[in-house]
Formats: C-alpha cells, sequence, structure tokens
C-alpha cells in the first residue's frame, strides 16, 4: 500500500522545469512527482544532517557536557578493563 498524498503547488523557475523534463525523458523516475518527491527527501535528510552535525559541533564546545563524557569514561574505565580482561580468557 502506497502512503497516501496531497496535492501541492509550486512555482519553480523554467530552467529547473526543463532540466526536469530532460530527466524524465532520460527514464529517471517513473513520474515528475516521483523525482520531485525523491529530491525533496534528499534535501531534507541534508538538511537534517548538517543540523545534527552543527548541534555536535555545539555540543563539542559545551564544558558541562565535555565533563559529563569525561565523568562517564572515567566512571566506565574500570569497567571496561574488567570486561576486556574476561575477553582475552
Amino acid at each position: 500500500m502506497s502512503p497516501r498524498t496531497k496535492k501541492a503547488t509550486f512555482n519553480l523557475s523554467g530552467n529547473v522545469l526543463a532540466a526536469l523534463d530532460e530527466a524524465m525523458a532520460a527514464g529517471a523516475a517513473p513520474s515528475k512527482n516521483a523525482l520531485v518527491e525523491q529530491a525533496l527527501v534528499r534535501e531534507l535528510k541534508d538538511i537534517e544532517r548538517r543540523t545534527r552535525q552543527a548541534r555536535w559541533e555545539q555540543g563539542a564546545k559545551d564544558p558541562a557536557l565535555l565533563k559529563d563524557i569525561t565523568d562517564i569514561e572515567t566512571a566506565f574505565a574500570t569497567a571496561d578493563g574488567e570486561t576486556a580482561g574476561r575477553m582475552d580468557s
């Protein structure tokens, strides 16, 4: 079963529409709607990735987060060492 779709109307430049027609003529997708949706999904995933990257970069400068990470690493250092010793046997 395919997901329900909703009609949306967008204004695109003539160059984009011409490129869309060329892509369709080359068999890029089963329909213009499918190709536009694929492109939007790809772009939205890229936006999400960039947003997540920016948050990681911001977190890397946050002293409280860095302290939490250090505290956790310290707390688990012994446990990790014990587990690693058991794995060698």
